[in-house]
């Protein structure tokens, strides 16, 4: 079996790293890839939003299975486009991907299928959005509606800070066209939780929790990034916050989208907040998350090509999840200056480290391969360190030692990932 992923990610690595644990699969590709996909994988020079030529390659190469992994090819219908050409992919189609896509059109599904979540207003106009945050409660959180690299939010202390984000915004367009419209919704306290989930358009299977940090920064301080690290599993997702999101929250999903002619099939990533109040949801993505994915598949005994195949012919019922009783971390290693500016083309030294080293595994974010097939820091966030223990705790220190393993100009990580456990 022939199997491409799209994608050049810590995510995508993590998918196939685990793909290729599968007898099955005779050969894998990833398009585009980066320098630590390519040990497993053959690499190939493709955008992942160039449909046309990623079709025509998995024509030419009879690829039996094609898996979308990042949020804006899914959005913008990478899915339709290999089954308009008769070729097998995984992930929702497009009219599915807006669940993400959208954060005004999920918001108002949230809303017509009473699945819970914050008080909430859309706006298209500045003027509008502004008005209203004149009598508005503090703090806020404003969205942009569309796809921003996990950027798009801010959370806004006060009305000047508020004014300022409506500005950002819908007006110098910091994120472009995801402002034309966004969300301005009440501000919910309370632990945050990650739950993935395989969907088949009818069935949902949850894997694991987790917990992302999204802050560049120790003590969720800075800006916003694309994840600087997470943890699985969190200790504050019971089993009585488990059963109320089941039936409240997962399912409902599920069975809304199916409702409004949207059948949703791949993954849905259900962003919770533990309020006083219960579970409600922050945002759903309609993808793997990342570094969520980096902790998650390590501890999933299924086979991944199986429960993929599972959601494409719908028969997920027939499957259950099984995850170690065990926990993993993964500490993001970042480029000094993310998310903001930084600079690229280091050499990376001390990946040798890992191999044979059961437990511990470095996923590559932003890498590459120089003309002097040295593999050099090529990105933002550059590579996710992940490491199981028997606990939390654990797998922290685990994670944060082999951290150390790795060096290049301008490493940058948080040092707090997984603080939390201490607290729990």
């Amino acid at each position: 079996m022939k199997v491409l992923v799209v994608g050049g990610g810590g995510r995508e690595h993590a998918i196939v790293w685990k793909l290729a644990q599968n007898q099955k699969i005779e050969k894998l590709y990833c398009a585009p890839g980066n320098a630590g996909i390519a040990q497993l994988a053959e690499c190939v020079d493709i955008g992942v939003m160039e449909f046309d030529k990623l079709v025509a390659f998995a024509r030419e190469k009879e690829i039996d299975l094609t898996v979308v992994a990042p949020d804006d090819p899914l959005a913008a219908g990478a899915v339709d486009a290999f089954e308009a050409a008769g070729l097998r992919a995984f992930g929702p189609r497009k009219n599915a991907a807006i669940l993400e896509g959208s954060k005004a059109f999920s918001k108002d599904l949230m809303k017509k299928y009473g699945i819970p979540t914050a008080a909430y207003e859309t706006f298209r106009e500045p003027e509008k959005a502004l008005e209203y945050l004149e009598t508005a409660k503090m703090p806020i959180v404003l969205k942009a509606d569309g796809l921003a690299l996990g950027k798009g939010v801010l959370i806004c202390q006060d009305l000047e800070e508020a004014r300022a984000g409506v500005r950002t915004l819908m007006l110098d367009k910091q994120f472009g066209s995801a402002g034309d419209e966004i969300v301005i919704e009440e501000f919910m306290t309370g632990r945050e939780v990650s739950v993935l989930s395989f969907v088949d358009g009818k069935t949902i299977r949850i894997m694991t929790s987790a917990q992302d940090h999204k802050r560049a920064k120790d003590g969720d301080q800075g800006l916003n990034t694309g994840g600087m690290g997470t943890f699985s599993p969190s200790p504050f997702y019971t089993a009585e916050v488990d059963a109320f999101c089941r039936e409240h929250i997962y399912q409902p999903t599920v069975d809304a989208l199916r409702a409004e002619g949207r059948e949703f099939k791949g993954i849905i990533f259900f962003g919770l907040m533990l309020t006083a109040d219960g579970p409600k949801v922050l945002e759903y993505n309609a993808r793997f998350g990342d570094p969520e994915t980096q902790v998650v598949l390590p501890r999933m005994k299924n086979d991944l090509l199986e429960v993929f195949e599972a959601c494409i012919d719908g028969t997920l019922d027939q499957i259950e999840l099984e995850f170690e009783d065990n926990a993993a971390v993964c500490v993001v290693l970042a480029s000094e200056g993310y998310p903001e500016h930084y600079e690229k083309g280091f050499p990376i030294s001390g990946l040798e480290q890992f191999e044979g080293k059961d437990g511990y595994y470095v996923f590559h974010a932003g890498t590459k391969l120089d003309a002097e097939g040295r593999i050099v820091t090529n990105g933002g966030r550059v590579l996710g360190v992940t490491a199981l223990g028997s606990n939390l705790k654990e797998a922290r220190a685990n994670a944060y030692k082999a951290s150390e393993w790795i060096s290049y100009q301008g490493k940058y990580c948080r040092s707090d990932i997984g603080k939390a456990i201490d607290e729990a």
